[in-house]
């Protein structure tokens, strides 16, 4: 005989409150009301004979034995989601997911961990396209958007995944040939702007206490995305998102030759119709940025 199962509702409210943090945020996930997330933990619970979180005032936070219990749970659902489309179970649903991102978060962040989501979910095609266009302005033509915020928008439910800071990087040979000790040092260096964003470094001197810095040069691009290449190609110092450089600072391609000050950034947040918003798909790959986003928050690079 099989050994006795939890219920799979259980399961399913611990899972996601555990990986949310959130009673409330699970609730709107799974479409049910907190309540019920409160009620299947408390079953779960019984059943483990085992407290699983720590109730505060306004958010839940794991026990270590129930971290252990969620990292094996966790994987147990994209597994079932996977046998299930493999054995031609959801041949009804659509398995392919639109969404219009950000030209340089997608290049730098989204795509180089894309093929993640693919190999776990290798039958669903997502569609990427990359535009500046209003949030209200895509509602039709997307399952997701993806943008800055927290905003509001009526008829959208919105979800932040990632959050940033920004501080200058630069190619290590530039260092080389003109070292950088203090933010002082910045007046013998390019300065790398972009148009959109013209309060990024003044901002960033006036915290450093040098808001009278000239610089020896200052180069100003259009894109975001070609003045971060500009920082890896030696150019001059560019004002870099940690979660966009996170994989040039590993690789080497980028340094930060000052961990302060950072200057605080908009999180990037999914957008969603409100009548798209329990749709599968949508909710497995929202879920998914989520994941990497908790996963980069806590890594070395954060």
């Amino acid at each position: 005989m099989r050994s006795p199962l939890p219920s799979l509702n259980a399961l399913r409210a611990f899972e996601a409150a555990g990986r949310l943090g959130s009673f409330k945020q699970a609730a709107a996930e799974l479409h049910v009301t907190q309540g019920a997330i409160s009620q299947q933990v408390r079953l779960l619970e019984a059943w483990l004979g085992a407290t699983l979180f720590e109730r505060h005032n306004r958010r839940v936070v794991l026990t270590p034995a129930a971290r252990v219990y969620l990292a094996d749970v966790g994987p147990l659902f994209d597994q079932l989601s996977q046998a299930t489309a493999r054995y031609g179970l959801s041949e009804a649903v659509s398995r392919t997911l639109t969404v219009n991102s950000l030209a340089t978060f997608t290049l730098r962040w989204l795509v180089p961990r894309l093929e993640k989501f693919r190999a776990r979910h290798p039958d669903v095609e997502v569609r990427i396209e990359t535009s500046n266009e209003p949030v209200e302005r895509l509602k039709d033509a997307y399952d997701i958007v993806i943008r800055g915020g927290p905003d509001t928008f009526y008829g959208y439910v919105m979800r932040p995944f990632l959050s940033e800071a920004r501080l200058p990087v630069c190619s290590p040979a530039l260092l080389r040939r003109v070292p950088l000790r203090t933010p002082e040092d910045m007046r013998r260096h390019t300065l790398l702007h972009t148009s959109s964003l013209p309060r990024v470094w003044p901002d960033w001197l006036a915290q450093a206490n040098v808001p009278s810095l000239v610089p020896a040069a200052v180069l100003t691009f259009d894109h975001f995305y070609l003045t971060l290449q500009a920082a890896v190609d030696g150019m001059g110092i560019a004002m870099g998102p940690t979660a966009l450089v996170a994989d040039d600072l590993a690789a080497g391609r980028l340094v930060a030759p000052f961990a302060a000050p950072r200057l605080p950034s908009r999180s990037y947040c999914t957008y969603v119709a409100d009548e798209k918003a329990g749709d599968d798909l949508i909710v497995l790959f929202r879920s998914w940025l989520e994941q990497e986003g908790a996963a980069f928050a806590s890594g070395p690079e954060a």
